[in-house]
């Protein structure tokens, strides 16, 4: 083993050089990183940069140079990446004060615009939950507590997120998606007042609609009363006798026949009352 080592003592040595300038110049950029190679404190290429219209596999991951000692390699994720916001306390626009809890989907697309704003991605997320706190409380300070419990809540988080991507873009992020995972009252006498007051509310929507139901019915039923009147006064023009006999009629059953044959009257015979069995 010393004959060897003597024998090829330059060759060993010049071999483990060349390995090591190998394993200091190459470096693996996996497909769900994108490299930043920094030269002396300053961004000088960017590996597998995102692209959206790169197909799976065929992007720029694979091994990469550098130059040793010079040249430094920062990873940068390359997927969607999660920004979850601890609860914030939000007062809306009707003066309820909401626990709130977000949470926001973004993407690095412009890592060396990244690295100069922000240093690393805990940074990034540092910086983009301070934004996405104040684009909550200024979009919900704008709507009431009952308004994110309709449509318009879909309307809000639009504008949120709109919001958030435009600065985002300065620290070279894009905001895919932002959502309200829940929006509560405290607990207490602020979640009571505010549900005796949605009760009240409802109460009194309620009342309004029963009373402009009652007042609908009170004009249906006149204008029907106005139209029974005006059929009955033109049949009546048109032929009076009958007209006389058909109510007449209509009175003697509602006399006799509808009371089960149980009624009694003392009339006078030549009473008007009976003058349609007198014959004409």
């Amino acid at each position: 083993m010393t004959d060897i080592w003597n024998q090829y003592k330059i060759a060993i040595i010049a071999a483990a050089v060349v390995v090591v300038a190998l394993a200091s110049t190459l470096f693996v950029t996996p497909e769900t990183k994108q490299a930043v190679i920094i030269r002396t404190g300053e961004p000088e290429a960017i590996v597998n940069m995102y692209n959206p219209e790169d197909p799976y596999g065929q992007t720029g991951a694979g091994f990469w140079w550098r130059i040793p000692f010079v040249d430094r390699v920062q990873m940068v994720e390359r997927r969607v990446l999660d920004l979850d916001m601890d609860n914030q306390q939000v007062l809306t626009s009707d003066q309820q004060r909401l626990q709130v809890n977000a949470y926001a989907r973004f993407r690095i697309i412009q890592p060396v615009t990244m690295v100069e704003r922000a240093g690393d991605e805990n940074q990034l997320r540092t910086q983009l939950s301070r934004i996405l706190t104040s684009a909550l409380r200024q979009e919900l300070g704008r709507r009431t507590f009952a308004s994110l419990l309709t449509a318009e809540r879909g309307t809000a988080m639009t504008n949120i997120r709109d919001t958030l991507d435009t600065q985002a873009r300065e620290y070279g992020a894009q905001i895919i998606d932002v959502r309200i995972k829940a929006a509560d009252l405290p607990e207490g006498t602020p979640l009571n007042a505010a549900f005796d007051r949605m009760i009240s509310d409802r109460q009194e929507q309620a009342e309004t609609i029963r009373a402009q139901g009652r007042k609908n019915a009170q004009i249906i039923r006149a204008e029907a009363d106005a139209n029974a009147a005006s059929t009955y006064a033109a049949a009546y023009g048109k032929d009076p006798e009958f007209y006389d006999f058909y109510r007449a009629m209509e009175s003697y059953r509602q006399t006799f026949i509808a009371g089960e044959g149980n009624s009694s009257m003392v009339l006078d015979a030549d009473n008007e009352y009976f003058n349609q069995f007198k014959g004409r």
